[in-house]
């Protein structure tokens, strides 16, 4: 086994020193999403009180029929009085309405809607009930391992339970799968019909801040007196995607504070570089009775690490493989793998293909690798 240790590129040289970053809310999850690297976790796998932010499953079973067909834009649903009854915020939507897919859309991300909820619910499976029975499956289908729903719009009930890592990989699985509804995330008010609701505005607190370093673009927030204030929240700076998933805090403007504050630290004292290039060699490796006495190594996508600054000068990288690699070798073929080791972290393997094919060398090729080879042992001996 060979291991080669690699420079790293002077991009990990960066100035000002990381801070500990210490969360008030009671449960939190932050995950960059171009690395898959989960940044902070606190109580993140407890199954917790959602409120409104498990309106994020409802919205997904609503996406995922309308890209599979089952509905349009277009589709409207029927308005029952359970729906119309539903307390807290409102869409406000009566027994007389016919809305459309989109206009519930609307309804659920900007006014959390419990009524809009309701309405997609029967719509789509009948009863609540049943809506709620389909998003668990669904939800353990996505591996979200800490969700249990009986409802569609996070009324309180004791057995209404996600977790703030379940709302990360869900939120990651709205932004990856439906770009172009996501984008749906970003209005800030929306009235139906007219009916001005007191929660026509959008309660993303991050969506009307405008720092000019970084822009947030989602996606929703969540309040119960039993799991107090909430955000599942999404920022974006020079390309690179931050999701946050934080909840307890004891008031909106607490929530709307520590949001912001958990991006400027996830931007500001983590750094991405880009370790390989795709398609660069990384270098080259020695074969083993082939046409050729070297291969290069390369990567199918290139290396991104995302470094925290506080131990940019610890970060470990080495290339590892069994060698020399037997001949023959076939161009794209894994033969190495690149180990990237960050203090604190678990590391970074990414496969290592072969840059090109190597044919097996002809008798002659291969009888003088075996007397290049049995020389090499001779010497071994004499020195060791």
């Amino acid at each position: 086994m060979r291991a080669f240790l690699i420079w790293l590129a002077a991009a990990l040289a960066l100035a000002a020193p990381a801070r500990a970053f210490e969360t008030t809310a009671t449960s939190a999850w932050v995950y960059d999403v171009a690395t898959g690297t989960v940044l902070m976790e606190k109580n993140a796998d407890v199954p917790l009180p959602p409120a409104s932010m498990s309106k994020l499953m409802t919205l997904t079973m609503l996406f995922e029929a309308l890209h599979d067909g089952r509905y349009t834009m277009e589709s409207t649903f029927p308005v029952s009085v359970e729906a119309w009854r539903m307390g807290g915020s409102k869409m406000f939507v009566e027994p007389a309405d016919r809305p459309s897919v989109e206009e519930l859309i609307h309804g659920i991300i900007v006014n959390s809607g419990n009524d809009a909820c309701v309405v997609v619910a029967e719509g789509m499976a009948g009863t609540e009930a049943a809506f709620a029975r389909q998003m668990t499956a669904r939800a353990a289908e996505l591996g979200m391992t800490h969700t249990n729903l009986t409802n569609s719009s996070g009324w309180p009930d004791p057995e209404h339970r996600m977790s703030m890592h379940d709302l990360g990989v869900l939120a990651a699985y709205m932004i990856r799968e439906f770009p172009e509804l996501y984008e749906k995330f970003a209005m800030t008010e929306y009235t139906y019909k007219g009916r001005v609701p007191s929660n026509a505005n959008n309660r993303n607190p991050l969506l009307r801040l405008g720092t000019g370093e970084w822009t947030a673009d989602g996606l929703k927030t969540g309040h119960t007196q039993e799991a107090g204030y909430g955000l599942v929240g999404s920022a974006i700076q020079d390309g690179r995607r931050v999701i946050f998933v934080i909840s307890g805090l004891d008031s909106d403007r607490a929530r709307a504070e520590e949001s912001e504050r958990i991006v400027n630290w996830a931007f500001r004292d983590f750094a991405m570089n880009r370790l390989v290039p795709a398609g660069e060699t990384v270098l080259e490796a020695p074969v083993w009775l082939g046409t050729e006495t070297r291969v290069g190594l390369t990567t199918r996508n290139g290396v991104n690490v995302l470094v925290p600054i506080a131990v940019r000068d610890q970060v470990r990288v080495e290339v590892v493989y069994d060698g020399p690699i037997p001949a023959p070798i076939a161009e794209g073929a894994e033969v190495a793998r690149l180990v990237v080791t960050v203090p604190g972290r678990p590391d970074t393997v990414t496969p290592l293909l072969a840059a090109s094919a190597v044919p097996e060398a002809g008798f002659v090729g291969r009888l003088r690798g075996a007397v290049m080879q049995l020389g090499q042992r001779a010497i071994s001996a004499v020195t060791g």
